[in-house]
């Protein structure tokens, strides 16, 4: 489950907090890391899966509790299920990957962010926010969309999980927990467990302290007011229904205040608690594999495969535990507002390098740093060359041959990879002619490079422009393709056409960073003047990127020319 599906659940149930660690310390991934490129550990999962000789389809599930953004830490599940679908797909195994929206929890608390129906993040002065606080403590697909679009608060949820998995090209079904309770798909289970209630109770009192001789593992839904209740006063398993007094519900320092209405409830008519509703998804859908990630194997996993194996009498799926990632070197987090969607992580990146963020080691922390992508964008350009034989790590071709088919739609070696920072320069301009010619003297384009290349080369320069005005950083400029009307002193004048001389014999950006210093103290110029000719030359401000980088990362036809002011 996901890491927001965690703190949902562990509420919930009213449990003590998971017994997991911090968020490990982030690690970049690293070129000649072993541990990063061994052999694509999607085979031995899927090695672990059919040594258990699953009936086919074979079921594949993540989920997650519905509870605000639908950001890239929910995607984890998706992708890491993903990939071990794909290993088996190409055995001849048929599969059906699942996600389940843990969404009859009741909503406890209000978001402080949600994403609309085109994944962009909002806040609550956004949206309808009292059909939110009207409806605290009522299951989520209870409540309405604040949007105004959707069936419910978490349909809307659900949609947007949904449209990301279609962007990434996941072919995942998404299932409700309502819809499941409703259709009785949870009867035989509910049944069981209440039918077994002292079993259950000795079980899960090993992992949880809130269990006592009263405790009843259901949570009815209250037929007055609609709110999730935790007061069970009678069971009759046979009639499958249980007697329940509206009570109120404690959220931290806060309390959801119940009617205190007595009704009657079906097993349809309510839920289980978070720790015995995991194993029921497994007995419900014959789950063979779930990915989770640490804080489940810490503390819901141990339960959830005892109370499998004790009280429900099935086989627990095969388990993988991943380790999180950190955004920006902080924990994701919905409440902190450090978190990134799908769509605005696509904005920046392809999606093959999305899905190779995902195909990495899942053992292993790593941070998303929005800052420094130009470095998994060349990892990722790293791992494509090894695939084609043009790399000297014999671990990362290893990988590469693996993974790399199951990260792009399509295997196509004329494929064309701009540097993504050269990309960030391309980008500095909308001039597609100017773009191409400039990619044609670095030699990045050929004279028979197909015009299909070309085309998926160019789509790279508006995600590293869109990189640079997220970041606003040194690429964030734009480059004057006419010379401006720019007027120099003399000495400013033979300084540049000097610095043109040398930028034309060859030298890369330091160089020529280290040449604007050198030049200017030849001339007996202030080294500001220089450097500010030449911001106005290439960009018409009086200041931007340290420029005998960008010099060195520009077409060199086109700088020497423009020193010398040449049209």
């Amino acid at each position: 489950m996901s890491d927001d599906s965690t703190r949902d659940a562990a509420e919930s149930d009213g449990d003590d907090a998971p017994d997991a660690a911090g968020v490990p310390d982030a690690t970049e991934p690293t070129d000649g890391d072993d541990t990063e490129h061994r052999a694509f550990w999607a085979d031995s999962v899927a090695d672990e899966i059919e040594a258990r000789d699953p009936e086919e389809p074979i079921v594949i599930k993540g989920g997650v509790s519905p509870s605000g953004v639908a950001h890239l830490g929910n995607f984890n599940e998706i992708m890491r299920g993903y990939f071990v679908a794909e290993v088996l797909r190409e055995r001849g195994r048929e599969v059906r990957q699942v996600f389940t929206s843990d969404d009859k929890d009741p909503l406890r608390k209000l978001p402080r962010k949600l994403a609309d129906t085109e994944g962009n993040i909002v806040g609550l002065g956004d949206v309808d926010a009292g059909a939110l606080g009207r409806n605290l403590g009522k299951p989520y697909t209870a409540i309405p969309d604040p949007f105004g679009e959707a069936d419910s608060y978490a349909a809307h949820f659900a949609n947007l999980l949904k449209a990301d998995a279609d962007r990434l090209g996941v072919p995942v079904e998404m299932i409700s927990n309502t819809e499941l309770y409703a259709d009785g798909a949870f009867d035989p289970v509910v049944e069981r467990v209440l039918s077994d209630i002292e079993n259950a109770r000795a079980v899960l009192s090993e992992y949880q302290r809130k269990v006592d001789g009263e405790y009843v593992p259901f949570n009815p839904v209250c037929g007055e007011c609609g709110k999730i209740t935790e007061t069970v006063t009678d069971i009759d398993p046979d009639a499958g229904t249980v007697d329940y007094v509206c009570t109120d519900l404690t959220v931290g320092d806060e309390t959801i205040d119940g009617c205190g209405h007595e009704g009657t409830a079906t097993f349809r008519e309510g839920k289980l608690p978070w720790r015995f509703e995991w194993p029921g998804q497994w007995q419900v859908l014959g789950v063979d594999f779930e990915p989770f990630g640490k804080d489940h194997a810490e503390g819901s996993w141990p339960s959830g495969e005892d109370i499998a194996r004790s009280v429900l009498e099935i086989e627990p799926p095969v388990p993988m535990t991943y380790e999180w990632f950190t955004l920006n070197g902080e924990a994701l987090s919905s409440s902190a507002g450090n978190i990134v969607t799908v769509p605005e992580i696509l904005e920046l990146l392809e999606p093959e390098v999305l899905r190779y963020f995902f195909a990495l080691d899942p053992r292993k922390a790593r941070n998303l740093d929005l800052s420094r992508l130009d470095q998994l964008v060349d990892d990722f350009d790293r791992f494509e060359r090894a695939y084609f034989g043009g790399v000297d790590d014999e671990t990362l071709t290893a990988f590469a041959e693996r993974a790399y088919p199951f990260v792009v739609e399509e295997v196509r070696e004329e494929r064309v990879r701009l540097p993504y920072t050269f990309a960030a320069v391309l980008g500095m301009t909308d001039d597609r002619e100017v773009r191409v010619e400039m990619a044609r003297n670095e030699g990045h384009f050929a004279e028979d490079t197909p015009e299909w290349a070309i085309e998926e080369a160019l789509e790279r320069v508006e995600k590293a422009r869109a990189w640079a005005e997220r970041m606003d950083n040194a690429y964030n400029y734009r480059l004057q393709v006419e010379m401006p009307d720019v007027h120099l002193e003399s000495d400013v004048e033979t300084a540049l056409d000097e610095l043109a001389d040398f930028v034309d014999a060859g030298h890369d950006g330091d160089e020529i960073q280290g040449e604007i210093y050198e030049t200017a103290k030849r001339h007996d110029l202030e080294v500001s003047d220089l450097f500010g000719a030449g911001y106005r030359l290439f960009f018409d401000q009086p200041q931007g990127p340290r420029l005998g980088e960008f010099l060195g990362d520009l077409d060199r036809t086109f700088v020497v020319k423009r020193l010398r002011r040449a049209e």
